[in-house]
């Protein structure tokens, strides 16, 4: 996605430097191409939900009956599921729609739709092919309606998890294998989106902000936006728990979601059919620790124990990344006499963590708790980086009120700073031009959401979302001379699962 930009200066100098910003995406909220992320996960039943010998109601219109109980709107599929359940198959679909509206301040009010489709289709090996532990997935995504963001807000951390430009793509298609016993190690090869699994927090997910997904600072900083929603990369990713608190994950991917992401990634690979393995590598590991850990024993006459995850990770990408300041000559991009090619830099990284702790549960119902998370990501490389810092965090209650077990009530929050080589050629603009021109440095949203089980396949979700210096400060496109105002983002998502 290119995001907006400030109003185009009018002298011959800065539209010289308009035009080198705009090619660079230095002048954009985001930059160019970047990914977003916190889309809901596709449900896909087992392969024996449906199976003749589940017990189950398997009829082709069984959903009929069961319509109010079941995980699934449509049930079997009139039959397809049990057919599919044969041969270790199994198909989830799932349609999350919302409207969102920017009610004050922004480039402009109003509300938009936006959409995502996600199908889903996996296949067990020990029942296709008699095979122990291995999956084979393959997804695809279909994208609708426009993006609120780009055409009212101009924010960094962009509102909605689910836009992107509307497209059919294909998104994962990848083999897991599982080995060693209990299942310590399993090994997945194929076209991954790492945000899936890599700096995941649970319970951030339950937001609708994209940046409670995918962070900011990867979205910003890793070329294309990094191979996330509705990206990925060719790869391999590694899996071992050599002590059952403990868990490393590793993987070694395509070093850009597409050949080409000096433009939009997304259009650049518009069906996802592009599998580049040219450029760069993009190395990540994180260290997983768990508590209550796999197979962990709770006495009787104990209460269920507080439950947390926390990880560290970093991640190295090889590919050459445009200097943010200063050209081939070292002049800066702002200087009358630049070259407008900016310096080249080799390699790029950053460290984060991720915890999630649960800090209450009720007595009598260890589902109704209360749980906090907090992920936060640096890096020290500012000339070559949008962002330079990120950190999201917040609160989950699940089950608010009593025998809502499946409502989810969340209060979140997002903040990121602009690298101080972004910010210096803001400065430097304002020297060369002579006027007034503002100088980004930080973002902040907070934001307020419910789910509300209608049925166990229909989650309605209404979201207030709140944001402090939109795209840290950049200039409002009216002409006005003014940064563009806090903004108040009001609207609702509704998720079924067929």
């Amino acid at each position: 996605m290119l995001h907006r930009c400030g109003t185009a200066p009018r002298t011959p100098n800065h539209q010289r430097l308009a035009a080198t910003m705009a090619r660079l995406g230095l002048a954009s909220c985001l930059g160019i191409g970047a990914a977003v992320a916190a889309v809901p996960a596709v449900a896909v039943p087992d392969s024996q939900d449906f199976s003749a010998s589940s017990g189950a109601s398997v009829g082709p219109v069984d959903f009929l009956n069961s319509y109010q109980h079941s995980a699934f709107l449509l049930g079997n599929m009139f039959g397809l599921r049990t057919w599919m359940s044969r041969y270790g198959a199994s198909l989830g679909v799932e349609e999350t729609s919302e409207v969102l509206g920017n009610v004050t301040g922004g480039y402009k009010r109003g509300f938009e739709y936006d959409g995502l489709m996600q199908a889903a289709l996996q296949v067990d090996s020990s029942r296709a092919l008699g095979i122990y532990g291995g999956t084979f997935n393959a997804s695809g995504l279909w994208l609708q309606g426009r993006n609120l963001s780009v055409d009212h807000l101009g924010t960094l951390q962009t509102a909605s998890g689910i836009s992107g430009d509307r497209a059919v793509r294909l998104w994962e298609l990848w083999y897991q294998q599982k080995f060693l016993e209990e299942d310590r190690l399993d090994i997945r090869v194929g076209q991954q989106s790492i945000d899936q699994e890599f700096m995941f927090s649970q319970n951030a997910s339950y937001f609708v902000n994209t940046m409670m997904g995918w962070p900011m600072l990867p979205s910003a900083d890793m070329p294309g936006g990094g191979p996330a929603y509705p990206l990925s990369a060719l790869g391999v990713r590694l899996r071992v728990r050599p002590a059952d608190p403990i868990t490393i994950l590793a993987g070694v991917y395509n070093g850009a979601p597409a050949y080409d992401t000096s433009v939009d990634a997304q259009k650049n690979n518009p069906y996802g059919l592009s599998f580049p393995l040219n450029g760069g590598v993009l190395a990540i590991a994180e260290l997983q620790f768990a508590y209550p850990s796999l197979g962990s024993m709770v006495s009787p006459d104990h209460a269920d124990p507080l439950s947390c995850l926390y990880k560290i990770g970093f991640w190295y990408d090889s590919e050459d990344f445009d200097d943010q300041r200063y050209d081939t000559s070292g002049l800066s991009l702002a200087d009358p006499n630049t070259t407008g090619t900016p310096q080249s830099h080799r390699g790029n990284y950053s460290g984060y963590v991720v915890g999630d702790q649960m800090i209450w549960h009720a007595a009598e119902d260890s589902d109704r708790n209360i749980n906090l998370f907090l992920r936060a990501m640096y890096t020290p490389k500012a000339d070559r980086n949008l962002i330079a810092f990120s950190v999201n965090g917040g609160l989950t209650f699940h089950e608010p009120i009593r025998h809502r077990d499946d409502d989810t009530f969340g209060l979140g929050f997002g903040y990121t700073r602009v690298s101080t080589q972004a910010s210096g050629l803001d400065q430097d603009t304002a020297t060369v031009s002579g006027t007034s021109y503002p100088v980004r440095s930080g973002e902040t949203f907070v934001e307020a959401t419910y789910q509300y089980e209608v049925f166990p396949w229909w989650q309605l979700q209404p979201d207030v979302q709140y944001v402090i210096k939109p795209g840290a400060g950049i200039p409002n496109p009216d002409g006005s001379g003014d940064t563009v105002k806090n903004e108040l983002v009001l609207g609702i998502r509704t998720n079924v699962i067929f």
